[in-house]
């Protein structure tokens, strides 16, 4: 973990030791310059934060990974859908996706999070990242398949690649329907050993694991799991399952980014 200083704001950022090699970083909600429900360095243009305030976090984040960067985000909309990134784009002409993949140095590809699962991708020998936003939905529509499917086009070797899972909703947290466990058994009766008994007609379900589980099925070299839960450190992440709970109007996202060096 570092924080990195940029001005009069400090930006948290957890790194996987398996990236350790590629500027990458799992960004939280400390530092950054927005305030009140958004405290921290909230990197969410979808919410009703002070869009100034916003763009300020992302390129404090950005900067802090890889200085002199581009910084390539997608509209997030709980797909399997991958883009292949070779230039920037403007932020209102982001495509619908949710991961993105490159062989291009100078490109930081970012994924906001606020209890989905972030998994970043590299293949360091062949010059490959990937950055992949898995909630249950895309999770189980396999976007992180899809990911590693479209980093191999661009050269990756699956076997090669280094995934790393960043802060997401945990276990613990995580309450779901049995109706919700069922559709996961139906597509894989193994998928059971994700969930935990809960209260009568619920269940715990561990997503982190059966993302890296995912991953790992499919043929990815080493799998990192970080394992921080963003809902029970309201001080460190954002979580929309929580802003939900305490009643909140609305909710902030964290960053978390890889790329190529300059």
């Amino acid at each position: 973990m570092s924080a990195v200083n940029k001005g009069n704001s400090v930006v948290e950022l957890i790194r996987a030791r398996s990236l350790a090699d590629l500027p990458h970083g799992f960004a939280g909600r400390r530092g950054g310059c927005s305030t009140g429900l958004y405290a921290g360095a909230n990197v969410g243009l979808g919410s009703d934060d002070d869009p100034a305030l916003v763009r300020r976090n992302r390129d404090l984040v950005r900067d802090a990974v890889l200085p002199g960067s581009t910084l390539m985000t997608v509209h997030q909309v709980h797909s399997a859908d991958v883009v292949t990134v070779d230039a920037g784009v403007a932020d209102d002409a982001r495509p619908a996706a949710d991961a993105l993949v490159t062989d291009r140095p100078g490109l930081l590809l970012g994924i906001l999070t606020a209890d989905c699962v972030p998994v970043l991708f590299a293949d360091s020998e062949a010059g490959v990242v990937g950055a992949a936003h898995a909630g249950w939905k895309g999770a189980i529509g396999g976007v992180t398949d899809r990911t590693i499917a479209a980093m191999e086009t661009l050269g990756a070797g699956r076997d090669a690649i280094v995934a790393a899972i960043g802060p997401c909703i945990g276990r613990a947290s995580y309450e779901v329907t049995d109706a919700f466990a069922l559709r996961f058994e139906a597509e894989d009766g193994a998928n059971e050993r994700f969930f935990s008994e809960g209260r009568a007609g619920h269940r715990q379900f561990d997503i982190a694991a059966y993302v890296a589980a995912r991953v790992a099925g499919a043929g990815v070299g080493r799998v990192e799991l970080l394992d921080e839960d963003t809902y029970s450190q309201a001080d460190r992440f954002f979580s929309y399952r929580r802003s939900c709970h305490l009643g909140e109007a609305n909710y902030g996202r964290q960053l978390s980014v890889i790329g190529l060096g300059l």
